[in-house]
């Protein structure tokens, strides 16, 4: 459910000349992120209403659509509040999102269970199915067959409720469920759409064999759109009780990587970055789609035209901190983390090692079973040991997503920080260590999602790619410390080990 809002207060002059706004959404797993961008690529204001997540059984993660609706509403509702003149100079919308959930509504457009999220693990065997009935299906949808994604749900609902997959009219992924409430449009993006199983990637369209794995067909699908194009118009109801002007244009918008890479100018061949958010990913962007399976890595379309992108995702990272941080009753993420930053090299190297893998693993193991821990626990662990345990451990399966990368012919020598991870200037010095690349922080990095939306909705105007896709001013560049990293490569060589023993 959506509870309080966050928000920053208006820095609007009245002597400055007429404005015209952009308002990102960012539909996010643990929150509702919301934006307002000027045509001089400031934030204006930022505001946010927290998600939470059902997990009524062992490996299950959802959510109910109307939550999403509810926080977009407080968020906006902040922004309408503490941002008065800007708000109202809104001029185009972008959406962006978490990938993956699988939003099922009836021919009345009601919703016929919670949303099936991309943590959830439930769709194992139907994933092992599916690759098997279809063995080109990684060619087809640029990726293996996980139960993160999409399709795999789907099967799973009809197995195991077959009377709601009877039901089934439409699928919509989490962010084109709000732009429904929105523009009234089943629509969405090639971005988001790369993360279901069920486009052709390569030809950015649905598939009938890939869909055929799921007994679907294209009328089940929202029409396809560019993440830069056109996705609807607010209708005039909405407008009015969103305080917003009605018929303005909501782009196609992104799933959420999809959208930092855009927030952080990361849209041409080569540009990439790191996210640190409930999840762990690592972007590329590729001139032309180019799937590598075997690494357990994405080929996924980027929000722009003709333009794909190479991920790797680890399902849990900046997730892992707010874990310990809870399990140690600490009063914040951040205080855990400074209280990490205290060890001394020869206190890290005796910390124990931690396994990230809290809810599975996608790349590179693409393991749904298998489980996180904590190795060599002793009498001296305490909470700033735990705490830099977690972070070291998340730091590792993001090297080993950026090995699996390189083997997917990814060239990758310096990345954006993106996510509430890039917070801690700590973590930023020990990702570039124990990536061996320098890592690149800029202004408004922890709302690249949304920044990016706000962007799509900027080019859905009309507006230039050059004049819109800039990168941002960086605030600190981390370069790899030799001497950091020999305790980490000593460290991450038994964490390696680790694995293939759990």
């Amino acid at each position: 459910m959506a509870h309080a809002i966050t928000g920053s207060a208006e820095r609007v002059s009245n002597f400055e000349k007429p404005l015209t706004m952009f308002l990102g959404i960012d539909i996010g797993t643990s929150e509702v992120k919301a934006v307002l961008l000027s045509e001089s690529h400031e934030v204006m204001g930022s505001a946010g209403a927290p998600l939470t997540v059902s997990r009524p059984f062992a490996g299950h993660s959802e959510q109910n659509p109307d939550d999403w609706w509810q926080a977009t509403q407080l968020a906006l509702g902040a922004l309408r509040q503490s941002h008065p003149k800007a708000y109202a100079a809104v001029r185009g919308i972008g959406l962006s999102g978490q990938m993956h959930g699988a939003v099922l509504l009836d021919a009345n457009d009601q919703v016929l269970r919670p949303c099936i999220l991309w943590n959830d693990t439930r769709s194992a065997q139907e994933c092992v199915d599916m690759m098997n009935e279809l063995p080109d299906l990684s060619q087809l949808a640029g990726s293996l067959a996980m139960p993160g994604f999409t399709a795999p749900k789907l099967r799973w609902v009809k197995r195991h409720e077959p009377e709601i997959f009877a039901q089934v009219a439409k699928v919509l992924l989490p962010k084109d469920y709000v732009r429904l409430m929105l523009t009234g449009d089943h629509v969405t993006d090639m971005s988001d759409a790369s993360g279901t199983l069920w486009l052709d990637v390569a030809r950015r369209t649905w598939s009938d064999a890939l869909l055929g794995l799921t007994d679907l067909t294209s009328r089940h699908m929202p029409r396809l759109v560019e993440g830069s194009a056109a996705g609807g118009q607010l209708r005039a109801d909405v407008a009015a009780r969103l305080g917003l002007p009605e018929g303005i244009v909501v782009a196609g918008g992104a799933g959420d990587n999809a959208a930092s890479a855009v927030g952080m100018g990361a849209v041409d061949t080569g540009q990439g970055f790191l996210s640190l958010g409930t999840s762990g990913v690592l972007f590329v962007v590729t001139p032309t789609f180019a799937p590598n399976a075997e690494s357990a890595t994405h080929a996924f379309c980027h929000a722009l035209p003709q333009r794909w992108h190479q991920m790797s995702v680890m399902l849990s990272a900046a997730s892992c901190l707010q874990w310990v941080t809870g399990l140690l009753g600490a009063q914040s993420e951040g205080a855990l983390a400074e209280q990490a930053a205290t060890l001394s090299p020869k206190e890290r190297a005796a910390a124990p090692l931690f396994l990230p893998y809290l809810g599975g693993e996608r790349t590179p193991h693409n393991d749904g079973r298998v489980r996180g821990s904590f190795h060599g626990l002793d009498f001296e662990t305490d909470s700033a040991r735990l705490a830099y345990s977690v972070l070291e451990g998340v730091t590792f399966g993001l090297r080993d997503g950026l090995a699996a990368l390189k083997a997917a012919g990814s060239d990758v020598k310096g990345l954006s920080l993106v996510g509430g991870g890039a917070r801690s200037a700590m973590w930023a010095q020990q990702l570039a260590s124990g990536l061996d690349i320098e890592i690149h922080t800029h202004q408004g990095s922890t709302v690249g999602g949304a920044l990016g939306a706000a962007r799509l909705g900027w080019l859905a105007t009309g507006a230039a790619q050059s004049d819109v896709c800039v990168a941002p001013a960086i605030d600190t560049t981390f370069a790899p410390d030799p001497a950091e990293q020999q305790v980490l490569m000593e460290r991450y060589a038994q964490f390696r080990q680790l694995y293939r023993r759990s």
